[in-house]
């Protein structure tokens, strides 16, 4: 009878590796593991909206600071050389018409047009990119390269003049087409482009925070899920920690959104009162300098300024409409004395303008010279730059209200960046702490 084999018990398989996944697995079914993510997910929370409100926060105080620094300075350059090139040629015809006796004052304020314009071309010029300088076509590389061709000819002009040539009337016009045709256009096109980018900059700067209310309500909503949570798992009313957290929540939202309404009323302020009433004066001074280019080209024309005068006439109805539109938009009492200033002298133009033209069609060329660069306080100069004047006060009066606006819409931001970053540092310090209170009891 043969022996019974024997079986032989199988061998234990050796314990399996448990994976980090299975770790976590089990620790979430416990109390303490539950405990332990919540405090890390109340971390990344407190981390992830305090970077991101900072961040949306920190994007207007950079419009705000474009506003300040750039688009809004930027705007006043391109402003101040379409001012000074377009005075710069009223006042170099009103020179040559001037011929031999060229009166003094008249000269040093063509030169310190020009220089003025190159002044603010140059700040232009160093706030660009080379490439938008160098582009072909660009209104910086136009008024670069142009401006002393302008200049050169206007000094022909005024050579040929001095020796009694009648070519000097030729090259006064063609200086006066090219700032006409390329150097003003040039001029407009820059400072279209800024005022584009000032609008753009009060956009980002004061939009409604829709971001940064939607993450701090976020927040908020999480720190009272993770109390009520923290209450039932623990059967702990209270939890100083969280309730530390969820206070520099509430802070942090109600700071965001007071700072930024704040900035919001300024920088709509300064959209109404400040760079739209600037725009418009702005464009009532250049349509003044306009006309008194036109006036003064059509008698340098000697018969064969029609279309001058006709431009004139276009140009005068335009400013009449603006000084109007002027008035009604001031922002104060002193600004609107000013316009109404400048419509009282552009009312008296206006009428010595016609004695200009009836002087000149009747063969009276002299006294129509007269009248429009000499004869005091009578002719047209005088009231010419009482206008120009009036809205220069005007402008400037304008100007000073959008810069204080926007200052103040800075100062309401000032500081905020760095307290929502602190208070986020305090939410995510206090969920910690609240929980580790809870977890002590399970050791």
């Amino acid at each position: 009878m043969s022996a019974p084999a024997i079986t032989r018990p199988a061998a234990p398989e050796p314990p399996r590796p448990r994976g980090r996944f299975t770790e976590v697995g089990e620790l979430a079914r416990t109390t303490p593991g539950v405990l332990t993510i919540l405090a890390v997910g109340l971390v990344l929370v407190s981390v992830l909206v305090g970077v991101l409100t900072a961040i949306g926060v920190q994007t207007r105080a950079t419009a705000l600071d474009d506003l300040t620094t750039s688009s809004g300075p930027l705007s006043v350059a391109a402003q101040d050389i379409y001012r000074s090139l377009s005075d710069a040629d009223a006042t170099a015809t009103s020179v040559f018409l001037a011929g031999g006796e060229e009166p003094a004052d008249q000269r040093a304020r063509y030169e310190n047009d020009i220089a003025q314009a190159e002044s603010a071309l140059a700040i232009a010029v160093a706030a660009r990119e080379p490439a938008d300088v160098t582009a072909q076509d660009s209104p910086l590389a136009t008024l670069s390269a142009k401006l002393s061709v302008y200049t050169g000819l206007v000094e022909t002009a005024r050579a040929d003049n001095h020796q009694g040539l009648p070519v000097g009337a030729a090259y006064q016009r063609e200086a006066s087409n090219l700032m006409r045709t390329e150097l003003l256009p040039a001029a407009e096109q820059l400072y279209q482009a800024e005022t584009v980018q000032v609008s753009d900059d009060q956009d980002s700067a004061g939009g409604f925070p829709w971001l940064e209310v939607f993450l701090g309500l976020v927040g908020l909503a999480v720190l009272v899920v993770a109390q009520i949570f923290v209450r039932r798992r623990t059967n702990r009313v209270f939890n100083v920690g969280l309730l530390v957290a969820t206070g520099a929540a509430l802070v942090s939202l109600l700071w965001v959104v007071i700072a930024t309404l704040g900035v919001a009323a300024n920088v709509d302020q300064s959209r109404e009162f400040g760079s739209q009433d600037v725009d418009q004066l702005a464009q009532a001074r250049i349509a003044t300098l306009t006309a008194r280019s036109d006036e003064t080209l059509t008698l340098v024309a000697r018969g064969s300024g029609a279309a001058y005068e006709e431009d004139y006439g276009k140009v005068a109805d335009r400013l009449t409409d603006l000084l109007g539109d002027a008035r009604e938009g001031a922002i104060n009492d002193e600004v609107r004395g000013h316009v109404d200033t400048a419509r009282s002298a552009w009312d008296e133009w206006r009428a010595v303008h016609k004695d200009i033209r009836s002087a000149d069609d009747g063969g009276d060329y002299p006294h129509a010279v007269d009248l429009t660069i000499v004869d005091g306080e009578n002719g047209a100069a005088a009231r010419f730059d009482q206008v120009d004047s009036e809205l220069q006060k005007a402008l400037a009066l304008t100007q000073q209200r959008f810069t204080d606006e926007v200052s103040q819409a800075s100062n309401a931001v000032t500081g905020t960046v760095l307290g929502v970053i602190l208070l986020a540092a305090i939410m995510a310090a206090g969920s910690v702490v609240g929980i580790w209170q809870r977890l002590k009891e399970y050791r």
